[in-house]
């Protein structure tokens, strides 16, 4: 399948699984639910495992590993922090400056090079970053800026951006040493194994929350194992910063889950904000 229509699929089931975990957050807290992404989405990952092939596993693969646990860990916690506080229109639009942070990872993680005309791409992404709060130019001209580092949700956000710039290369470093297939079934599986301690420290006697709304948890584990098949089949092809730019499309699908669903405000400046955003992540990424 092409690259480009995977990642596509898995910014729609990204997006899907990021609204529904909003729709949780509003009865329990973020660490049932950082769980409940990974751990509801390991018996269909894991359900793929039988029918692939076993590659040989080196050192590299095992490095990677150590590396992404901690890191996707606390980016997956703060994830679900930032759209627990902030709407999902106002705090998805931040994951498009992954690819502003991967111009600098991926060279040192992977040895990819973007070509320096991207710095227009990142000028053009802080303008849309500037545009999700532009009415509040009324208070001056720097005011969407610090909008947005009064917005916790939102700086939440962005320190998730830096840190899947730096898993998802990792990832791709695991992939290149293993198989796609068997990272999809095998990651999330062993992410949340290590998460389970974090919810039961957060959460004393409360397992039985994560049976209080099965059909809802399982529809968020079926969104997110379809986004982690779909993501590591379309890295394992192209360039992972080629990905991640399409991927990050799961931003105006968030944006349109806010206003439907949610009935969020200010929606245009937004969605306007978000547009702008994918532009200058394109022309990092095509430059």
């Amino acid at each position: 399948m092409d690259w480009f229509l995977l990642s596509l699929l898995c910014a729609f089931f990204t997006a899907s699984a990021d609204a529904l975990c909003k729709k949780s957050l509003f009865e329990t807290n973020e660490y049932l639910i950082a769980w409940v992404r990974v751990g509801f989405a390991t018996p269909f990952l894991l359900s793929i495992l039988p029918f692939t092939e076993l590659p040989k596993l080196d050192l590299y693969f095992f490095l990677a590993i150590l590396f992404l646990i901690p890191l996707e860990t606390i980016a997956l916690i703060l994830y679900m922090k930032a759209i627990k506080l902030s709407p999902l229109s106002i705090t998805l639009p931040f994951l498009a400056l992954s690819p502003i942070f991967m111009i600098f990872t991926s060279y040192l993680i992977l040895g990819e090079r973007l070509d320096h005309h991207g710095i227009i791409g990142v000028l053009i992404t802080a303008f849309g970053a500037y545009l999700l709060n532009v009415k509040t130019t009324r208070n001056g001209i720097l005011e969407p800026f610090r909008a947005i580092l009064r917005e916790r949700g939102s700086l939440y956000m962005i320190i998730v951006a830096f840190l899947y710039s730096i898993t998802s290369n990792l990832g791709k470093m695991a992939i290149l040493h293993s198989s796609p297939l068997f990272f999809a079934a095998t990651y999330l599986p062993f992410l949340a194994a290590v998460l389970f301690p974090v919810f039961m420290w957060k959460n004393p006697g409360k397992i039985r929350q994560l049976f209080s709304r099965v059909p809802l948890f399982s529809l968020i584990g079926l969104a997110i194992a379809f986004a982690t098949i779909t993501h590591f089949l379309a890295v394992h092809i192209m360039e992972v910063s080629y990905v991640i730019s399409v991927k990050r499309m799961s931003l105006l699908f968030g944006i349109m889950y806010g206003a439907i669903w949610f009935k969020e405000t200010n929606i245009m400046e937004r969605l306007i904000g978000g547009i702008v955003m994918i532009i200058g992540v394109i022309i990092i990424t095509l430059w």
